[in-house]
């Protein structure tokens, strides 16, 4: 889930951090719940950021390879100037006629298929798969979730237990089945369609056999959590349909992929072509203001809304929608994924040339702007190349870089910079990364 995070108890002289920090840390301690965790091992203290950039107290700058929910960058000064002179004149919820919710959700579904041109608004990605779920039940009268053996889609009590991404801890649903994907299985990717569909079809079996039945497969179609296993385009197709022949819905977790992070597309789902029933939305939507959203077909949406009871004080209001109407015409304007596409065919192609060398680099996966790039040497043990990877990304974070990691073994860097980033940016990194895998290879 995340690099080296600190124990959620604070011990004095394990991290040489200055006085201010350590001090921090143990107020922390003392008054916020258990749950609560810092990233890398000298937590870092940030105090404003700035498009690409992020500041410590002492003026240090950090550039930022980790953020996704800030895609325009840090502190975008359009979008804080949307949110603040919507602010100033009212802040309130859907209950009310507000021609600007109205316009932004039409201008939002306008960039999906034709298919899916009804829109529900969340506060949070969990949110959204929390509603999607809901109404995926509710139109099929089914119980059963179909994931991948990694997942994460939320913290509520419903996604947290479709999400085997959070530990042995967190008890997934006895209505949840796990399907692996073809690349971590080592399945050529010719093979890939066949291996997954039997994967979806054998859960379809089991769900069935148990009086079950699916309500719906739920993906993330950049695979973030499993370890950004993106390729070939299209190896979901036939999965999809096996599940909407057995009566369940599709939905697309585009929390993480969505709003241009794959370059080509605007949603990740039509890398592999499909159409799915619900569309979740979070993160990226107002670049650091708490909004999602679900885009879905009119069918289930109505069905669901006819007879069942959402409202959410919060979710819709106006100084969200103000937001996010800002990040989607600048996205749409500057045409950030277009530009993003580009940055990410720089930073593979870097990426590859580093490969080549003896630095411990075993594999580099991405759509867009989001990598997922294999760390350890072949044949290694696992927990020696979850150490490396590890290493890296703290070293890297020493040298002012800010990377995490990913995958079930935690052996793989999570790479998903702000789409705003630049070629300087983009060199910046990767002069970086070498000199961590020089240190922690050598």
């Amino acid at each position: 889930m995340s690099t080296d995070l600190m124990p959620n108890r604070y011990r004095p002289g394990e991290s040489d951090l200055p006085r201010r920090e350590s001090e921090l840390i143990a107020r922390r301690d003392e008054v916020l719940g258990g749950s609560y965790r810092l990233q890398y091992r000298r937590p870092v203290h940030f105090v404003r950021g700035e498009g690409m950039w992020l500041y410590d107290p002492d003026g240090r700058a950090y550039l930022d390879f980790y953020n996704n929910v800030p895609s325009l960058g840090h502190c975008h000064p359009e979008v804080n100037a949307a949110m603040a002179e919507q602010a100033g004149r009212i802040s309130a919820n859907t209950r009310y006629l507000e021609p600007k919710l109205v316009d932004y959700a039409e201008r939002l579904v306008d960039t999906f298929p034709s298919e899916l041109d009804r829109v529900v608004f969340t506060c949070t990605g969990s949110e959204s798969n929390d509603l999607a779920l809901r109404i995926a039940r509710f139109a099929s009268g089914n119980e059963g979730v179909i994931v991948s053996s990694y997942a994460y889609h939320g913290t509520s009590a419903a996604v947290a237990a479709v999400s085997p991404n959070l530990g042995d801890a967190i008890k997934l649903s006895p209505f949840v089945r796990m399907v692996s994907l073809p690349g971590p299985a080592g399945v050529l990717e010719s093979q890939a369609a066949d291996f997954f569909e039997a994967q979806v079809r054998a859960a379809i079996v089991d769900l069935n056999r148990r009086g079950i039945g699916v309500a719906a497969l739920l993906i993330d179609s950049i695979f973030s959590s499993d370890g950004v296993w993106v390729d070939p385009p299209g190896f979901i197709a036939r999965g999809v349909a096996a599940v909407r022949e057995a009566g369940g819905l599709v939905i697309a977790d585009e929390v993480q992929p969505g709003f241009g992070r794959t370059g080509a597309h605007m949603w990740g789902f039509e890398r592999h072509g499909i159409v799915p029933d619900l569309a979740t939305l979070g993160k990226p939507m107002g670049n650091g203001f708490p909004i999602g959203a679900v885009v879905g077909r009119k069918a289930p949406m109505e069905q669901f809304g006819a007879t069942a009871r959402y409202s959410n004080t919060f979710a819709g209001n106006t100084v969200g929608i103000a937001t996010a109407d800002a990040v989607l015409a600048i996205l749409q304007r500057d045409q950030i994924p277009q530009k993003a596409l580009a940055m990410s065919q720089r930073l593979r192609a870097g990426l590859e040339k580093i490969a080549q060398q003896p630095y411990g680099v075993r594999a580099i996966r991405n759509a867009g702007l989001f990598f997922g790039i294999d760390i350890g040497l072949d044949g290694a043990p696992a927990a020696s190349r979850r150490a490396m990877a590890l290493d890296v990304v703290n070293a890297m974070r020493d040298d002012g870089v800010l990377i995490s990691t990913t995958g079930a073994n935690e052996d793989s860097l999570k790479v998903r910079p702000p789409l705003v980033c630049q070629a300087e940016h983009v060199d910046l990194f990767l002069a970086a990364i070498e000199r961590a895998l020089i240190k922690v290879a050598g």
